[in-house]
């Protein structure tokens, strides 16, 4: 008897009672708030295509939500990278004026055309909202980090529908190259039941049609390995622009308000001259027409400009779903050169991409499962592997850490991104140094 109850199983029965209850509550928050979310970003939306001369207004929006996150939103101002810096390294709880501020500032920014996502607005929440139950549950320092994962998981699995993959992404995207398991089945619970609440709520996810997914060869595989080192090319370059351009903002207007400001008339006079409406906003259905027929072949790079510009002046929302539409167009048009399908390269090229750019392979896979059917996946697996690889150890997120080098060159653990530049000019500086002194 004493021998059965000694049984490691027994252990695990608190463990799992503790954070199935926990989970459910961050993830019922998580997708309650994400589904307010959808639901006024739909109507952001549609009162911005019935509207197209809001976008003259753009530069004010973005002056007034770049005015009220510089004097009441510093604290919070880091986004993404404040939680992922948190799981890393517990503080301090969120405050919990990052809710309300990510929130209208990202339906602010749609309403007025710039190009910005919403995965960042639903992990933010998701995120926040978990983290208001640390004093509620005395959770250690420890359980805070699991919490926070738990956050970010119900979020992104609330705002994309796709429970799994959203599972995977809150362990993934912490550090490349390691994973922390012991977080595994809160983050699934999480994911489900956030996925779960979003649609009780009502809300509908775009369906993605792929109607034909060519048979698994050599040929094709090839093809597809060489259209994810594109697409690892298109995710390194988009993440190196962002945060070049974002910080030569800083450095060339250093009052905040005035960088959505400026860049907001930037992006507003080009639309208004050039008619490129198609290049704002979310974008979703020229994303939908990437995998019914051919588009021009420059859509990828039309929609990569207007991105960057908006993310790097301030503008609230995120990445992933600009991402997506970058690459779904950019498969659209490697299409006919691969010959392959057009509906099957813009997915492959919907996930690759973003699994590139966020350094995030597994969660993009299964979420390529998820929206495609289970046709795609060996194809989605070697594009989104090829395009993990080929991005480098670069990512969207400067606080995502380094948990191990992506090939045999070394580099030093827990690493920041962010901090990657300084510590390879180092590095170079060393070797100067070395090698005059031999």
């Amino acid at each position: 008897m004493q021998r059965f109850r000694s049984l490691e199983q027994w252990e695990l029965l608190p463990y799992m009672g503790k954070w199935l209850l926990i989970a459910s509550v961050a993830a019922t928050l998580a997708g309650t708030a994400s589904a307010l979310f959808l639901m006024a970003l739909e109507w952001a939306t549609a009162t911005r295509e019935a509207s197209s001369w809001l976008i003259v207004l753009l530069p004010l929006a973005g002056f007034a939500v770049g005015w009220v996150y510089h004097r009441t939103g510093k604290p919070v101002e880091g986004g993404n990278n404040l939680i992922i810096d948190e799981i890393h390294d517990p503080r301090k709880v969120i405050p919990r004026r990052m809710l309300p501020l990510v929130f209208v500032g990202t339906v602010v920014s749609h309403l007025f055309g710039a190009s910005v996502g919403r995965e960042g607005t639903a992990v933010q929440m998701g995120a926040a909202l978990a983290d208001r139950l640390t004093p509620l549950f005395r959770l250690r320092p420890e359980d805070r980090r699991m919490l926070l994962m738990v956050g970010m998981s119900g979020g992104f699995a609330a705002v994309f529908g796709t429970p799994l993959a959203g599972a995977l992404f809150g362990l993934e995207v912490l550090a490349i190259g390691r994973m922390r398991y012991d977080a595994l089945f809160p983050c699934v619970i999480a994911a489900i039941v956030a996925d779960r609440v979003c649609a009780a709520w009502g809300v509908h996810h775009t369906a993605y049609v792929v109607d034909r997914v060519s048979v698994l060869t050599m040929t094709s595989a090839l093809c597809v390995m060489l259209a994810g080192i594109v697409f690892g090319l298109a995710g390194l370059i988009f993440a190196t622009a962002t945060h070049w351009l974002g910080a030569r903002m800083k450095r060339w207007i250093p009052y905040a308000p005035l960088r959505p400001l400026v860049g907001g008339a930037v992006i507003a006079l080009s639309v208004f001259v050039l008619h490129t409406y198609r290049y704002i906003g979310l974008g979703i259905p020229t994303i939908v027409e990437a995998f019914a027929h051919p588009l021009a072949p420059w859509d990828f790079a039309g929609k990569f400009a207007y991105t960057v510009a908006s993310l790097a002046s301030g503008f609230k929302g995120g990445e992933v779903t600009p991402l997506f539409y970058i690459g779904a167009t950019l498969g659209n048009a490697l299409a006919p050169w691969l010959h392959l399908p057009v509906a099957m390269l813009a997915g492959l090229g919907f996930v690759a991409v973003f699994a590139g750019a966020a350094n995030v392979p597994l969660a993009c896979t299964v979420m390529a499962i998820e929206l495609f059917g289970p046709a795609i996946a060996p194809f989605a697996a070697i594009a989104c592997v090829v395009s993990y690889m080929c991005s480098g150890h670069a990512g969207i997120y400067h606080a995502q850490r380094l948990g191990r080098a992506k090939h045999v060159r070394h580099l030093p653990e827990d690493l920041r991104l962010g901090e990657m530049r300084a510590y390879r000019k180092e590095g170079d500086k060393r070797n100067v140094n070395g090698q005059a002194a031999d």
